[in-house]
């Protein structure tokens, strides 16, 4: 597997706990039970969501991956 392929694969895999934890807070939310908190999931959607803007920057800033050339 070449570099920019894990790296992209990496992020995808981010991207898909990322939405797992948003979808496990609004269950919770949904359910208006008191008995768990949603804090915890939101929590971790926020890290990983900083984490994934910094493996981007990481990335492009090495040249592992490069973003699309501007339209002008």
């Amino acid at each position: 597997m070449t570099a920019p392929l894990i790296v992209k694969l990496v992020l995808v895999l981010l991207l898909v706990f990322i939405l797992f934890n948003l979808a496990r807070a609004l269950f919770i939310m949904v359910k208006g039970e008191n008995k768990q908190s949603m804090s915890p999931f939101l929590g971790r959607r926020v890290m990983f969501s900083a984490l994934v803007v910094i493996l981007l920057l990481i990335a492009m800033g090495l040249g592992v991956i490069q973003p699309n050339p501007r339209p002008y």
